[in-house]
């Protein structure tokens, strides 16, 4: 690839602070953490980025949340997502379950009832319609495409490959593609997935590795620590500056043209998610971006827009 076509994106799942351990509960949450977007916001613009915050509907309903995020957007210095968690989004007609934590794995009415309650919120608060989409979990389903497309997005970011969450219920993305592709024959709905890569000794046999481990953490674990296969998300949660800093070495040098990043929001302040849990670990949050985006700059990967993702696309 050219170094003009290498580009990367931040994405960020704005939610609700929970106990990412505890059952699943609709009431007793808190949103502290959207007191902390400014200083993120101010942070990545100095680098040129422009954000794309998947907010979800407890999100949309904080005050402070919703004016900060629909000045960003207006700006035209973030993009605004959708990012639907069953168990605090109306209607709520489903059991409280792990299953049900995944909304592809709701009747399809209910699924779509829920993007359409938490879309109309968003329009209604922050003055805009949103048509990007990232199912809280990962959490889609076969039914999923169809009603996106029909309530008018364009854009999906909810696969995150190689990853299995089906031993929870969820979808398994371990055969999942990094680089975008079309969901629909028409090209109307485009999957932007989240950058995993894969490196180690083995790395070109990931997939079979992957299919042979699948469901076996002991076998993971093993297979890492070995560094025989070494599985890397593009995330400042759980992976270190030079783990991070390989994998965006060998998905360049594997000719990924797009690397998408995420973390989610209560990551932004201390004490509600397990990797920032002291201000210390809040400060190193903050150099592992400055590390990855000067590391970013140096190899020639510029950032990009999530919607110039797809026109480019399109133009191909």
């Amino acid at each position: 690839p050219s170094p003009s076509k290498r580009n990367f994106l931040i994405t960020i799942d704005t939610e609700e602070e929970f106990d990412w351990d505890g059952p699943f509960r609709r009431e007793g949450h808190t949103t502290v953490s959207t007191n902390k977007l400014e200083r993120f916001q101010l942070f990545i613009q100095k680098y040129g980025v422009k954000p794309v915050y998947y907010i979800d509907y407890s999100i949309v309903e904080d005050d402070a949340a919703a004016a900060f995020l629909s000045a960003a957007q207006a700006g035209g210095n973030a993009d605004i997502g959708v990012h639907m968690h069953p168990w605090v989004n109306p209607p709520f007609d489903e059991k409280l379950s792990e299953r049900n934590s995944f909304a592809g794995n709701l009747p399809p009415a209910l699924e779509r009832e829920k993007i359409l309650r938490l879309l109309d919120r968003m329009e209604a608060r922050l003055g805009s319609r949103s048509d990007i989409y990232r199912a809280g979990r990962y959490g889609v389903g076969k039914n999923t495409p169809d009603i996106l497309t029909e309530l008018g997005f364009c854009i999906d970011s909810s696969v995150r490959p190689g990853f299995d969450y089906s031993g929870e219920g969820g979808p398994d993305f371990s055969d999942a593609p990094n680089q975008p592709y079309w969901l629909d024959d028409t090209k109307k709905l485009l999957e932007v997935p989240l950058t995993t890569v894969f490196s180690g000794m083995l790395r070109k046999q990931s997939r079979w590795l992957s299919k042979m481990s699948r469901g076996s953490e002991l076998t993971n674990a093993i297979l890492s620590r070995t560094k025989i296969l070494e599985r890397i998300p593009l995330t400042p949660e759980g992976v270190t500056e030079w783990e991070a800093k390989e994998a965006i070495d060998v998905a360049l040098d594997d000719g990924l043209e797009l690397l998408v990043f995420s973390f989610h929001s209560p990551s932004l302040s201390v004490g509600h998610t397990p990797y920032v849990q002291s201000e210390r670990d809040l400060d190193a949050f903050y150099d592992w971006w400055r590390a990855i985006l000067e590391h970013l700059q140096n190899r020639g990967v510029a950032p990009t827009a999530i919607h110039s993702v797809r026109d480019r696309i399109l133009a191909m």
